[in-house]
């Protein structure tokens, strides 16, 4: 699957001129936490979109900026916006099918209940095709979503896993899951009980 995934950073690129976009008076730590990255990373796609002439920074008194997208930005934006189009597509059509193919597998090994670890598009998907099991959704876990919704589930902090009667944790976010996966070692989860795409 994860020849099928685009860019890092051109879908970073993407969510922080959406978020320029807003044209709201936005410090660099307040775009860290809209994306989830960190701070630094965000102070290197900020200037690197302005060395490339996509947004330009107005200056306040008091040590306070504003970004603004310039047209060579809105230019950008609109090409990424459809680069990912494209990409979620294909990405639903792929995920569906990946999904299909695990979830049959955990069956037939006699998986009952199924945490999901991760909340982004690709655990919509996992969802949707968890519908067409006999399995359950026992729980959602995730970093900096707690107590967020998720369909009917409340989104819990990943130390709460030890709390929930699970067979199988399946990893539900691409973007995350390398960080996701380092987490849970963290909480002594046995590695053979996590689930990812293209590799069970």
């Amino acid at each position: 699957m994860n020849d099928r995934i685009t860019s890092e950073d051109s879908y970073q690129s993407l969510l922080l001129l959406e978020e320029i976009a807003k044209e709201e008076n936005l410090s660099q730590r307040d775009l860290s936490k809209r994306m989830g990255i960190a701070l630094g990373l965000v102070n290197s796609y900020v200037k690197n979109m302005i060395s490339k002439g996509y947004i330009r920074v107005k200056t306040f008194p008091k040590n306070r900026y504003k970004y603004l997208l310039t047209p060579k930005g809105i230019t950008e934006k609109s090409r990424l916006t459809y680069q990912h189009l494209h990409y979620f597509t294909n990405l639903y059509t792929a995920a569906r099918e990946d999904f299909r193919h695990l979830y049959s597998n955990l069956e037939k090994n006699g998986v009952k209940k199924v945490l999901f670890c991760g909340v982004d598009e690709v655990a919509e998907i996992a969802y949707l095709s968890l519908q067409e099991t006999r399995m359950e959704l026992a729980g959602v876990i995730d970093i900096n979503k707690e107590d967020e919704r998720f369909f009917d589930h409340i989104i819990r902090p990943l130390d709460d896993l030890k709390g929930v009667d699970f067979d199988r944790i399946i990893l539900t976010s691409f973007k995350k899951q390398t960080m996701l996966s380092e987490k849970l070692k963290g909480f002594d989860v046995e590695m053979n009980r996590v689930c990812k795409l293209g590799k069970n």
